[in-house]
């Protein structure tokens, strides 16, 4: 009966021009995004060969990001998701062809590369919570959870073709110079990533530009104070909506305790394993196989609970904390692909209902600053985990930091059971704004 609905309404949203329009957009946009996430590093090690400059030219995209993406959320909810994400592509597609010329005719140097970075950091602050909170505006709340699913999916694919397609194209243009006269050696397959990003940009925007949002439905929503004033009002709503008060705060503890061994102690691991980037690529891609699966299995099974919305959560990340314990002790690659194509399993399950239910919870006038809060936690507050852990692993073993991070993940969905309503949190939505 589940799997009947399920594909009636994936059949329904394909039907929907407007649907197979935003599809279209976000196949290509995605796809780019994934050559200048290869290209920008590379770019940045063959102009200098500092791995210094290359976390500064990544520090100066990231941390505006995280800083301004409260006031993207902001103008999302003053001037609609479509609006801010209209022009958030053309900025980015005039950014990365300017990236591509420069690269391509030797003219750039590093001021020029920490400004691009910057801009493109700036940019996606707005892009996010616009990307994340149109798709109320686009299909019908009953086919949310599809929806979700279906691009977070395209997402996943996304970053298994991305970086292969990228690197082959780099490869296959390269030119081999030696980075004198301002020539950055494979210039011109750096500069044909970047302009295909560019052109993704500019044609997912024409494909925007043919999505009929559905503002009437949900009502206007017209927000007069100023831009700060409004990013006070998000924070407030979230703080006096019990449920999202209680989510937030889980999801940063998560986010702080746990995001930074998964970033930063998998790599650590294979090399332990002793089978350097093979047996990284493999436990990498194993766990984004599994949330491949996890993101199905909602579309197959969009009412799974164990019990509430919030106890499946905490059920979840219970067995996740579990499964992430014995990491450490694994000497074998197929032990750790085991491991975590079973955590991406559950993780990729619960990515799409917490976006799905973050979108029908939220009152409408509040969704682009809430969908920003969510995600300024895991960019913002993962940062700073993966630096502590890099510190810690300084000081323990990684059976000791893969044993003590599961047992805290644990411990976390312990106390959130006994002293939060989170195991109360249900599947509906707010009555009113508040």
């Amino acid at each position: 009966m589940h799997r009947q609905a399920s594909d009636s309404q994936r059949n329904a949203l394909f039907r929907s021009p407007n649907f197979r329009w935003m599809a279209a957009g976000s196949i290509i946009s995605m796809l780019g995004d994934q050559f200048t996430l290869i290209a920008l590093p590379w770019l940045v090690l063959k102009m200098t060969g500092d791995t210094l400059v290359l976390g500064t030219v990544l520090a100066v995209m990231s941390i505006p990001r995280a800083l301004f993406i409260l006031v993207g959320g902001a103008l999302v909810d003053r001037h609609s998701p479509k609006r801010v994400l209209m022009l958030t592509k053309h900025v980015n597609t005039l950014l990365l062809g300017t990236l591509a010329a420069l690269v391509l005719t030797g003219h750039l140097d590093l001021a020029m590369v920490y400004g691009l970075a910057l801009a493109i950091g700036l940019s996606t602050a707005f892009s996010i919570p616009a990307g994340t909170s149109i798709m109320p505006h686009v299909v019908p709340r009953e086919q949310l959870q599809t929806a979700n699913g279906i691009f977070m999916g395209i997402r996943q694919m996304s970053m298994f073709a991305g970086p292969l397609l990228a690197g082959l194209l780099i490869a296959l243009f390269s030119d081999g110079g030696d980075g004198s006269h301002g020539v950055v050696k494979d210039a011109r397959g750096l500069g044909l990533a970047f302009l295909f990003d560019a052109f993704s940009f500019a044609l997912s925007a024409w494909t925007l530009a043919r999505v009929a949002t559905r503002e009437a439905a949900h009502g206007p929503a017209v927000v007069k104070a100023s831009v700060w004033k409004s990013v006070g009002e998000g924070l407030r709503y979230c703080w006096k909506d019990d449920s999202l008060r209680v989510c937030f705060t889980y999801w940063a503890a998560v986010a702080f305790f746990i995001t930074g061994p998964v970033q930063v102690a998998v790599p650590v691991l294979a090399g332990h394993i002793g089978e350097g980037a093979a047996a990284f690529g493999a436990l990498a891609g194993a766990h984004g196989a599994g949330t491949l699966l996890g993101m199905a299995l909602t579309g197959a099974k969009p009412h799974l609970r164990f019990g509430s919305f919030g106890m499946t959560i905490l059920v979840i990340d219970g067995i996740i904390g579990i499964l992430f314990m014995p990491l450490g002790l694994i000497d074998m690659t197929w032990q750790g692909v085991a491991l975590l194509l079973v955590i991406g399993t559950l993780s990729g399950f619960l990515q799409v209902n917490v976006y799905t239910w973050l979108q029908h919870h939220a009152a409408p006038a509040m969704l682009g600053r809430t969908m920003s809060l969510f995600m300024f936690i895991f960019m913002g507050i993962a940062p700073m985990s993966s630096a502590i852990t890099g510190w810690l692993m300084r000081s323990i073993s990684l059976q000791q930091l893969f044993a003590g991070s599961g047992a805290l993940l644990v411990l976390i969905v312990g106390v959130a059971l006994l002293a939060s309503g989170m195991r109360s949190i249900s599947d509906a939505r707010a009555d009113t704004p508040r």
